[in-house]
């Protein structure tokens, strides 16, 4: 009678036998996962935040460069005046109005230097918002600045160095760590230290760019371990996870600290689903969990490192094109004056630059080239350009200020040994009369209603490879209807698939039947016969360009009539970061209100095809023009690879999002706005019209 219920009992014991052993089984592989899971997330973590520590250290060293540029440009200026007491009031001022940071720079000279002013004499100026900056002499017995250690620094070391940081009581009115440079006299004594103060609060903005996490914060410590920034008091029995980074520029150091609980939060969250739904399903979890095990580590892996190279990129090519001038036509004040520029790098980011800025009816402008490619030629592309921003400030010179550049690049700060060839002109706009030094670079090409000819120049050597170097300047004239076009050699080094170079003479015959073109038109004019020879062949250089033209009185009322009958245009780089610029030119056009949204939305979309499948993988430029009448027609050109967007069918907007194929929306809104839609190909060219009735 007991048989048949042990028989029973054995089947249940054996059904929960494979019932243990498959929960068993799957609890294992849970914790597997689980705990790959951890690594990877721990993995994906280190590589986020060390993108967010590259890019705070690099906004911290421009930050720093800048102010350690404008600490020695003043100490030289001091050192060239050093008798001159009434004189330091004025450098001091001028020094912290080419800053772009609120701040403090003071020069303090020993004790009796200047015995009519005085034991002790330091001259202080503060700017506290864009338009306000105090200056005073703020040396006394009560504030007795040879104690200070960044005092003692130029004084003692004589040298150029950041301090420790302290409450500066007299000058910013704050916590600041400062960086200080010696000045010396005739006979080479230090007789005087320059500072510069970096706010702490400042640092402190970083902190928006650091929140890897919720509940995460930074701090940065100086090289002798001094907290700069300090870090919030921990938790005792909490777990962290902590990242750091060296700054090249300060020698400070920087960390992000992570809670362990924020970073496996989602994690944590996502286990106790995956519990309960494994109750529910062994069977079908083990198959899961086994393919998902696979496969979620190697996924991670590939996707955080793939995101770290592309973030790193991102924020060093928007970086570097931000410090370019993207406005053209840039001087709106003066009508005679036409300048266009255009930089191409062969990777993401690159060496080549170029600059300009109008000073007392001055125009200074430079164009240079870095040695070697990539991620360390931007940085030093970035110092040259602060630096000739900074000198061409107050020196009129192209000499002198090459002369500064040089021996600013050829300090301590230079460990790769890199160097640039630069061209730096100083164009009187009254006169026409041009000054100019070339440090190793290409000859600018002279163009006139008659000829083209190179500028006469001495070549000298490229900065950066010896200080103190005696640079030459020289001399020409610029006549009204002349023109000037500057270039590195990225332009006559273009090689084709058969290693044959663009050359010095085919720019010459492209510049030759430019005849009267803008700057913009030749420049992409000569963009495209490099295209056109260089073909399929991969860009082996940075290749930058930049001209100059004056404008005679047919030519300034041609411009403006051409504004005045409802023509404007635009000419954009093929770059989706430029999309924004769009906005500013529609609301330039004074379109009724209603109609500026739309239209631009309806630009965006056009334009953006345009550089997605016109330039595949390739620069190029696209121009956008637009006439005004009872009708609004814009005209977008391209010089790309054929491409209809007009032959797309519409998407069906009835179906839901998941089943409606990728693709197609974009031509679709564009068709909604506009009354009218055209293509063409014409001349090896993409023309399309869009017609919205008025």
């Amino acid at each position: 009678m007991n048989k048949p219920s042990q028989k029973k009992t054995q089947k249940d014991h054996g059904g929960l036998w494979i019932i243990l052993v498959a929960a068993v089984a799957l609890e294992a592989i849970s914790c597997l996962m689980y705990f790959t899971s951890r690594a990877a997330i721990r993995q994906q973590a280190e590589q986020r935040a060390k993108t967010e520590l590259r890019r705070a250290e690099l906004e911290i060293d421009v930050h720093a460069i800048e102010m350690e540029t404008a600490a020695k440009g003043l100490a030289l200026l001091v050192q060239k005046h050093i008798n001159e007491p009434d004189y330091i009031f004025a450098a001091t001022r001028l020094a912290v109005s080419t800053l772009r940071a609120n701040t403090s720079m003071a020069v303090a000279f020993i004790p009796n230097y200047f015995p009519k002013k005085g034991e002790f004499f330091e001259i202080c100026s503060s700017r506290f918002s864009e338009d306000s900056i105090y200056t005073r002499q703020i040396g006394s017995a009560t504030h007795d600045y040879t104690q200070m250690e960044w005092y003692q620094n130029g004084l003692v070391y004589d040298s150029c160095r950041w301090c420790e940081p302290y409450l500066d009581d007299s000058g910013s009115k704050t916590y600041v760590v400062s960086y200080s440079c010696p000045v010396h006299d005739a006979n080479g004594k230090v007789v005087a230290v320059v500072c510069i103060d970096m706010s702490l609060d400042e640092l402190k903005n970083i902190s928006e760019y650091l929140q890897v996490y919720p509940n995460s914060y930074y701090t940065i410590r100086s090289g002798t371990g001094v907290e700069i920034v300090p870090a919030p008091d921990t938790v005792p029995g909490r777990r962290y996870n902590i990242y750091g980074e060296d700054i090249d520029a300060t020698g400070w150091h920087i960390e992000i600290i992570i809670p362990e609980e924020e970073l496996f939060r989602d994690l944590n969250h996502i286990g106790r689903i995956v519990g309960l739904l494994m109750l529910l399903g062994l069977a079908m979890l083990i198959l899961i969990v086994w393919y998902a095990g696979r496969n979620t580590k190697r996924m991670v892996e590939s996707t955080a490192r793939n995101q770290s190279i592309e973030n790193e990129l991102n924020i060093a090519r928007k970086i570097q094109m931000a410090m370019l001038p993207t406005r053209f036509p840039p001087f709106p004040d003066y009508p005679y004056l036409n300048a266009y520029g255009e930089v191409i790098p062969a990777k993401e980011v690159g060496g080549d630059l170029f600059d300009f800025f109008i000073r007392e009816n001055k125009l200074f402008f430079c164009v240079g080239d870095v040695s070697g490619k990539g991620v360390p030629a931007s940085i030093v592309m970035a110092m040259t350009r602060s630096i000739f921003r900074s000198f061409s400030s107050y020196l009129n010179s192209p000499a002198q200020i090459v002369t500064q550049m040089n021996d600013s690049l050829s300090g301590e700060g230079n460990d790769q040994s890199m160097f640039v060839t630069l061209f730096l002109g100083a164009l009187d706009l009254s006169t026409g009369e041009l000054k100019y030094c070339n440090a190793g670079h290409n000859a600018p090409i002279h163009h006139t209603p008659y000829t083209i000819h190179q500028l006469d120049c001495t070549p000298n050597l490229p900065l950066g490879v010896l200080g103190g170097f005696a640079y030459q300047e020289q001399e020409a004239k610029l006549e009204i209807g002349d023109s000037l076009f500057l270039y590195t050699d990225g332009l006559t080094e273009a090689e084709n698939s058969a290693h044959e170079q663009f050359g010095e003479q085919r720019m010459d015959e492209r510049l030759a039947a430019s005849g009267e073109q803008s700057p913009q038109e030749l420049i992409q004019t000569m963009q495209q016969a490099v295209a056109a020879f260089v073909g399929d062949a991969e860009q082996s250089d940075d290749l930058t360009m930049f001209a100059i033209r004056l404008l005679d009185k047919s030519q300034i009322s041609n411009v403006k009539s051409q504004m005045s009958s409802g023509h404007y245009s635009l000419v954009m780089r093929n770059d989706i970061q430029q999309i924004p610029t769009l906005a500013e030119w529609v609301e330039m056009i004074g379109l009724p209100q209603e109609l500026n949204m739309p239209i631009n939305l309806a630009l965006e979309e056009a334009v953006s095809n345009v550089m997605l499948y016109a330039y595949p993988g390739k620069s190029g430029q696209v121009l956008i023009e637009c006439d005004k009448f009872d009708k609004l027609v814009f005209t977008i050109t391209d010089s790309g690879v054929p491409f209809d967007p007009t032959q797309q069918e519409d998407p069906d907007v009835t179906q839901s999002a998941e089943d409606r194929p990728i693709g197609g929306l974009g031509i679709f809104l564009v068709r909604q706005i506009m009354d009218d839609i055209r293509y063409e190909r014409k001349d090896n060219k993409n023309i399309l019209t869009l017609t919205k009735k008025l």
